[in-house]
């Protein structure tokens, strides 16, 4: 991991290792970092039934040494997630370097308590690089689900290839999660990516479903104060195709909106009008933090960076904690230096990250479209001053102000300095838009393609969240026949757009290309959905161009 930026750790928990390894275990109490005040826990007492694993286990942000575990337990029946009771737990681990646990690595134990929804996290360290393990729970006689994980190649590692599955944008209540499963089953990923809206935090019936709630909220109102936050985050942990994604790889994700509200930014958010903004958010981070196998960095955040051998870094963006306010739409301060969609301080860290890089791809966790996405017709020696004269964005008219469109400074000033630092094999990992996408990523959208491309991006569709077709009611593929090639006419550095369908996609590297496989799911409503390829594209080494591949890997 090269983030200059350290997680925060609790007080170690108790271990024990096996006396031939050279493991250290380092563990905390989920939450630790970012404790804050909570409803005092019941006394400690005697449970009355068996302690249960309701809501799996999961392993996340692999490290050449070590990877973060997670689980929640639930002592006593009456410790339900966001109850704030239940008698402190003793919740155990053990990693193995086999399904059976004949070659146990490691061993320790910490104390699941009600400050902390009794969810438990343990860094494990000192394993070996690009490799697999198990590792399952014990608490009180209960033993959790036994879960794979892998651990990253080594910094200095000629690593030939690696495998993502990557995922954004799962509605709980419009569909069911068939694209985890179909990823869990492939058996093949050295991690998945979630790039943003775990959760929504809508109240029941409020966001979009397609006029269908296929199964409701919990809580059934919108979600505001740490315990809604806390329960949201439990409800979704019961999905059992989410529990066995889980079970399968290790996750790498971010957040977006709606792991706070809709459009946050970093005083406020669209629909926020309840309470102190400050308040709604700390609590949305502290449950997400709680409940997600996430290392924190700097303040709290999820901007961190993970590197998988000589192969590939990637560096994972927080765009809703420092973000200034989203401009109105078509207005130009879209152009206004002064607002910013990453900080000034995660940019530089950016920038610096990408340009003191040894690798042989930089892959961006990125929450929002980067690619510019403009409508209209005019050539670009009209647009540009017609833009100009009525104050509208200099690089065309912003459809969504929510993405980079809307912070063109921040973007400029990241292109340009791959470009005058010679950074290439640049490689956006973005969701939020509910459709898939393949870009380039120009330099100069009003001059593309005399503008070199600076970078490409993937985009992958929403898993169950409304799209296109959904909104307007009309058979999948309608939309996207007559929309994808205005889209595309105006935005010529976009090579495909599916603005209609539902699904993930699996990015594979090798040293010679960076390639992503968009895969569809049948019917998010159904829970026995099947899975299809769609399309695949790829960039090609040194190119910062998409091309299309006819094949998936």
């Amino acid at each position: 991991m090269t983030s200059p930026h350290r997680s925060v750790e609790a007080v170690p928990a108790r271990n024990t290792l096996a006396p031939s390894r050279r493991t250290v275990v380092k563990a905390a109490a989920a939450g630790a970092v970012l404790a804050g005040p909570l409803a005092a826990a019941l006394p400690a007492r005697a449970a009355t039934a068996a302690p249960v694993f309701r809501h799996g286990v999961a392993s996340g942000d692999p490290l050449p040494d070590g990877v973060l575990l997670w689980t929640r337990v639930t002592p006593v029946p009456e410790a339900l997630p966001g109850s704030g009771v239940g008698p402190d737990t003793e919740v155990g681990w053990a990693v193995a370097r086999d399904k059976a646990f004949t070659d146990v690595v490691a061993t320790g134990s910490t104390t699941a308590t009600a400050a902390t929804d009794h969810t438990v996290k343990a860094d494990i360290r000192g394993l070996q690089p690009g490799t697999d393990y198990w590792f399952r729970f014990t608490s009180g006689g209960a033993q959790s689900p036994v879960a794979r994980t892998r651990t990253a190649p080594a910094a200095d590692a000629a690593v030939p290839g690696l495998r993502f599955g990557v995922v954004s944008c799962a509605n709980w209540e419009a569909g069911y999660f068939s694209p985890y499963r179909h990823l869990a089953a492939r058996g093949d990923l050295d991690a998945w990516l979630h790039l943003g809206d775990y959760i929504y935090e809508y109240g029941t019936g409020e966001y979009g479903t397609r006029g269908t709630v296929v199964r409701p909220h919990s809580p059934a109102h919108e979600i505001l104060t740490l315990a809604d936050y806390r329960i949201r985050h439990a409800t979704y942990k019961t999905d059992p195709d989410l529990q066995a994604l889980h079970l399968a790889a290790p996750v790498v994700a971010i957040w977006d909106d709606h792991e706070f509200a809709d459009n946050a930014w970093s005083g406020g958010a669209t629909n926020h009008t309840e309470g102190a903004w400050a308040a709604r958010q700390a609590a949305a981070k502290q449950a997400y933090f709680e409940w997600m196998p996430v290392r924190p960095a700097l303040a709290g955040t999820t901007y961190r960076r993970l590197r998988f051998g000589k192969l590939a870094d990637l560096s994972l963006l927080d765009l809703r904690s420092f973000r200034s306010q989203q401009a109105a739409t078509a207005s130009g301060s879209v152009d206004d230096p002064d607002r910013t969609l990453t900080g000034r301080a995660q940019l530089d860290w950016l920038k610096a990250g990408l340009k003191a890089s040894d690798t042989k791809w930089r892959l961006v966790g990125n929450s929002v479209m980067i690619s510019p996405f403009a409508v209209g017709a005019l050539s670009a020696d009209l647009l540009r001053p017609l833009a100009k004269l009525l104050g509208l964005p200099q690089e065309g008219i912003a459809v969504n102000t929510d993405q980079w469109d809307g912070y063109t400074d921040d973007r400029r000033e990241l292109l340009a300095h791959l470009k005058s630092n010679a950074i290439g094999n640049t490689v956006f990992l973005t969701g939020d838009i509910h459709m898939a996408w393949a870009n380039d990523v120009p330099y100069d959208a009003g001059t593309y393609p005399l503008s070199a491309s600076a970078a490409t991006e993937f985009v992958v569709t929403s898993l169950t969240s409304d799209n296109l077709d959904d909104i307007v009611k009309v058979p999948e593929g309608t939309v996207s026949a007559v929309a994808a090639p205005v889209i595309q006419a105006a935005n010529r550095h976009v090579h495909w757009v599916d603005t209609d369908r539902h699904g993930y996609g699996v990015l594979d590297i090798t040293a010679e290309r960076a390639q992503m496989d968009y895969y569809v799911i049948s019917d998010r409503r159904s829970p026995d959905a099947t899975s299809k390829w769609a399309r695949s594209y790829r960039t090609r080494s040194g190119t910062q161009k998409v091309e299309r591949s006819y094949t998936p890997v």
